[in-house]
């Protein structure tokens, strides 16, 4: 089953001489049950390309399809329900907000998504314990290291069950130990049939837990998508 689909792809930001191209006409194909790395050189167009696969950026021109819908035909409103009940987020920073602990910064997706915050507290407490995090679970961010930060960060992503995981760079910042751990969490996680994960790094270290790189040079696919050696 396809996660995304992704149709000649263009990207143009203003610029002071006129339109720049960031994407040229991008065409991409994901399968579920993957752990797939869109990788290349800084400034080549992978975030942006991931931003709008995940729908938090409009493409000046083409079609997405995420888990059989067209993203790109949907009404704002529309679109943010759907990024809040089928999408996880990611990033290098981990965003948390520093005056909640870590169960309620865990459950912020599910109670943005209306689910009683006691229910959602316990939910999140559960997928922090299956993430190691149980005995931190009252604690603040500014009490826990990085790589502690990083899986509450997780766990806020994979609270609401999302089919589809987007990660931008969510290893740069720890060192390689803990980077390896994260990566066998995202790893379990795309083991799922029904789950796509996708992740936008230039962190060589981390390549061989992908099951299909995706190489990109000055907005543009470099080759087909690969296995992974």
């Amino acid at each position: 089953m396809h996660a995304i689909e992704a149709s000649n792809i263009v990207m143009e930001f203003p610029g002071g001489e006129g339109p720049v191209r960031v994407l040229h006409g991008v065409d991409l194909t994901l399968d579920a049950g993957a752990l797939a790395m869109l990788v290349g050189p800084s400034g080549c167009g992978k975030t942006t390309l991931l931003s709008i696969l995940s729908g938090t950026l409009s493409a000046t021109a083409g079609r997405v399809d995420v888990l059989g819908t067209n993203i790109t035909a949907l009404e704002d409103a529309d679109l943010v329900r759907f990024r809040r009940r089928n999408i996880g987020f990611i990033f290098q920073q981990y965003n948390l907000l520093p005056s909640l602990t870590c169960a309620d910064n865990a459950a912020v997706a599910l109670i943005a998504d209306g689910v009683p915050s006691a229910q959602a507290r316990a939910r999140a407490a559960d997928t922090l314990a299956i993430l190691g995090m149980a005995p931190h679970i009252e604690k603040l961010p500014r009490q826990l290291s990085g790589g502690q930060q990083q899986r509450v960060a997780i766990a806020r992503a994979l609270v609401h069950n999302p089919r589809l995981i987007v990660c931008d760079e969510p290893t740069a910042a720890l060192d390689a130990g803990t980077g390896h751990t994260v990566m066998e969490l995202l790893r379990t996680a795309a083991a799922d049939a029904q789950r796509c994960v996708l992740v936008v790094t230039h962190d060589n270290r981390i390549f061989d837990f992908a099951d299909r790189i995706v190489e990109m040079e000055d907005g543009r696919i470099r080759a087909p998508a690969t296995l992974a050696a």
